[in-house]
């Protein structure tokens, strides 16, 4: 909708409340003079209900959250107080003259109370609600909404030099090589280290990549990452067999045993096994002999 048709429709809802108001004014102006008013005040009467009506609806567009519904509540309680005495004033046609019976709104006593408590208490009502929601409004301070449409309109406008710009910043990566501990022949094959990031300038922003951790062993140990040992002579691996199975019991004398003992091949295990077995059964049938002779 244009500008000229908002203006327009202002004016008409400003026209429909103002006769809605004379029409209204009315009816309270009568019941306040019921209720004793003398006539300037109540001239003033419908002013003091359907005004602070209009301040309520105000504080509505205004006020957020508790405010806001504060500011209802009064808005719908001047709303309903003021359509009970206008159909009053439309039940009572002595009301529309002088009234004749001062103070009487309505014939069962109990409804009169409570209409005279209602027209007599409306004026005071409005002088603490009204009080407290302009004190509100004064008080309120609306949170501030960044205006990003502008905000991007002006960094978009700005010339070159009035951008910041940032320096690229030199970032050198450390790696550290894993220590390397000399293998086992038997043991698995492990992978060659990563080689570290060549040092470089690196943007601003960017984060340095961790070294990634060694693999598991997945092969054999190539020959030449093997630690250098000694080769043994076949007397020599049986020397050092005798002298690790000296106490050890015949059922003992297996070939993984042995091979543990003394660091060796499964083959070489088994020759010493089966070597070891014939020099006790030799020596046992030896001992027989003896003692027979």
């Amino acid at each position: 909708m244009n500008r000229t048709g908002k203006i327009l429709l202002v004016a008409a809802l400003v026209g429909v409340v103002g006769m809605a108001f004379r029409v209204s004014w009315n009816a309270l102006r009568d019941v306040a003079a019921a209720t004793g008013a003398d006539p300037t005040a109540a001239f003033f009467y419908p002013i003091v209900v359907d005004g602070l009506m209009a301040l309520a609806l105000i504080a509505t567009l205004v006020l957020t959250d508790r405010d806001r519904r504060f500011a209802l509540r009064v808005l719908a309680t001047y709303t309903v107080a003021s359509l009970v005495l206008n159909y009053v004033h439309g039940l009572v046609p002595e009301l529309h003259t002088t009234p004749l019976d001062w103070g009487r709104l309505a014939d069962w006593d109990p409804a009169n109370w409570a209409l005279v408590l209602l027209a007599t208490s409306l004026p005071v009502g409005s002088i603490y609600f009204g009080s407290d929601l302009v004190a509100k409004v004064l008080h309120h301070r609306p949170t501030p909404t960044a205006p990003t449409e502008e905000t991007a309109q002006i960094v978009t406008d700005r010339s070159t030099p009035d951008l910041r710009e940032s320096t690229p910043t030199e970032i050198a990566p450390t790696f550290e090589a894993p220590a390397v501990e000399a293998p086992h022949p038997s043991a698995a094959v492990v992978p060659d280290a990563p080689k570290p990031a060549p040092v470089g300038r690196v943007p601003v922003g960017a984060v340095a990549a961790e070294a990634r951790r060694p693999r598991a062993a997945t092969g054999r140990v190539p020959q030449t990452a093997r630690t250098p040992r000694p080769t043994r002579t076949p007397d020599q691996l049986l020397a050092e067999a005798r002298e690790a199975t000296t106490a050890w019991p015949d059922v003992a004398l297996t070939a993984e045993a042995i091979r543990k003992a003394v660091r060796t091949s499964s083959a070489n295990g088994r020759t010493l096994r089966d070597t070891l077995r014939a020099e006790r059964a030799a020596a046992a049938d030896t001992v027989p002999a003896e003692v027979a002779a």
